[in-house]
């Protein structure tokens, strides 16, 4: 398993380098940033864990951290704010901007490791939710299916869907981008019922007024079959 990847951002270079050996010393790959004009010019997503100082330079740890809770792709990497500051409004912003803990200065150097394993096992169990909820879910834009309770929702409106219907559409939306002839298609819906084309025509019409806009996701290949776009 690749280490855990720690970017440690603060205008104190001597405490950087501490919490950098003492980090590494634990197995962590760390780096070091001392401002956040200077970390946001590193590619954030490549990290796990961000130790974040609330007072810097011209853009400080809150600002910095609404500009990365305000990305998708950096918006889930924990962030624990590391700060001299001791009010309690100041506590507040920075939980409520999605921070995953608060250290005050001056703290232990083992009591940052003690928080750093905290956040990382939490954010990895988290992580596992949502891999564990996406096997039961495929998703597209707005057009959702729940694989345990067979249900289709479009635009968060439940739609019904026959058993043929769901598992065809099901079927497509696992299959991104790639085109199935109908005998295929055959195959992994119907298994080994005889089914005529025009049956498979009738069903893809459907769907597609029956999902509305994303019926539009269902394409046709004349001569080859149908797919979907994702």
């Amino acid at each position: 398993m690749d280490p855990k990847r720690i970017l440690i951002v603060d205008d104190e270079e001597t405490l950087c380098e501490v919490l950098r050996l003492n980090l590494q010393n634990e197995g962590y790959d760390v780096d070091i940033a001392t401002s956040a004009e200077q970390a946001l010019t590193y590619d954030i997503r490549r990290y796990d864990l961000i130790l974040l100082d609330i007072m810097m330079g011209e853009i400080s740890g809150i600002q910095m951290a609404k500009i990365l809770k305000s990305e998708p792709a950096t918006a889930a990497i924990p962030i624990i704010f590391c700060t001299a500051r001791d009010s309690e409004d100041d506590m507040v912003r920075g939980l409520d901007l999605g921070a995953d803990d608060y250290i005050m200065k001056p703290y232990t150097v083992r009591n940052v490791l003690a928080r750093v394993r905290s956040v990382l096992r939490r954010s990895a169990r988290q992580q596992d939710e949502v891999e564990k909820m996406s096997e039961n879910f495929l998703q597209i834009d707005g057009l959702q299916l729940d694989m345990d309770l067979k249900q289709c929702s479009v635009d968060g409106e439940q739609v019904k869907l026959t058993k043929t219907e769901f598992e065809l559409l099901a079927f497509l939306m696992s299959n991104p981008g790639k085109i199935f002839s109908r005998d295929e298609i055959i195959s992994r819906v119907w298994g080994d019922v005889i089914v005529f084309d025009r049956t498979i025509d009738v069903n893809i019409t459907r769907l597609r007024s029956k999902i509305g806009q994303y019926g539009a996701y269902i394409i046709t290949r004349l001569g080859f079959g149908y797919g979907f776009l994702g």
